[in-house]
């Protein structure tokens, strides 16, 4: 599994998410406190951001966080208001291939995914590519669960007549929950999201467990951001996300709503 991290505020230095807090998402990549499987997330990382247009980049690289001398001296000096990344700990069968290391990418949207598919190559691998249009499926370009999911994340996003986050990813789940019971198997799927003017978050799973994740809001000491992570960054009072929920928060109030998500099925 994973370690993710969200943040939607006022403009930050990169090494604020990824170096400088006390259980940052380096730290987190070599000494995870809640990884369920695994030991460490060695298997590659990236971060992704959106400059003041809402242009997002992204920084991926298939070593380990802590191997990387490159990404720290670039957290010292790009800033943003918006940012995802990620520490991975590569599934079974899965290649350290740069293809298959997050952030994704397409159009404005950033995305991340901690969690799997079970026995996904022989599950719901074709199903959720018959599922996506034909310039969705060209979007595709490693082998991983991940990369699919946000395939199908986007295919909703771009059917959606309002093209909101939340929705989208709501649709996302449906979809993946209808697939996976018509395909007797099971999933996880923590995700991040953001179009750089919004971050959408969820906590979710069929038929097993969620990993864990958490969201931090402080009005009174720190009222201009929100941030989204497996584990807490640093002791204050973060909240643990319940299971089957979302979050989503948009810039212009960085007021998050949370809520419930249960499925047709």
């Amino acid at each position: 599994m994973c370690r993710l991290v969200g943040y939607l505020g006022n403009s930050i230095q990169l090494d604020e998410l990824l170096y400088k807090q006390e259980h940052s998402l380096y730290k987190q990549s070599y000494n995870p406190q809640e990884l369920k499987s695994g030991v460490v997330c060695a298997d590659g990382f990236g971060v992704g951001w959106y400059n003041e247009a809402s242009k997002p980049f992204i920084y991926r690289n298939t070593i380990p966080l802590w191997n990387d001398p490159n990404i720290e001296e670039l957290s010292n000096y790009v800033q943003s208001n918006c940012v995802v990344g990620y520490v991975r700990l590569a599934g079974s069968g899965e290649t350290l291939d740069i293809s298959n290391c997050q952030p994704f990418r397409s159009g404005k949207l950033l995305f991340v995914h901690n969690g799997e598919i079970e026995n996904f190559q022989q599950t719901l691998y074709r199903p959720i590519r018959e599922s996506l249009s034909d310039s969705t499926y060209q979007l595709i370009k490693g082998m991983t669960d991940s990369e699919h999911i946000f395939a199908l994340l986007v295919e909703m996003w771009q059917s959606s007549l309002d093209r909101n986050l939340l929705s989208a990813l709501r649709a996302t789940l449906q979809k993946l929950t209808d697939l996976a019971k018509k395909h007797d198997t099971s999933f996880s799927a923590n995700i991040i999201v953001s179009d750089g003017q919004a971050v959408a978050a969820t906590r979710y799973a069929y038929r097993t467990e969620a990993p864990s994740l958490y969201w931090y809001c402080d009005h009174l000491k720190q009222p201009n951001q929100v941030i989204v992570a497996s584990e807490p960054l640093f002791e204050q009072n973060w909240t643990a996300f319940p299971d089957q929920s979302t979050l989503f928060v948009q810039a212009e109030s960085l007021q998050p709503t949370t809520s419930l998500f249960e499925s047709a099925v």
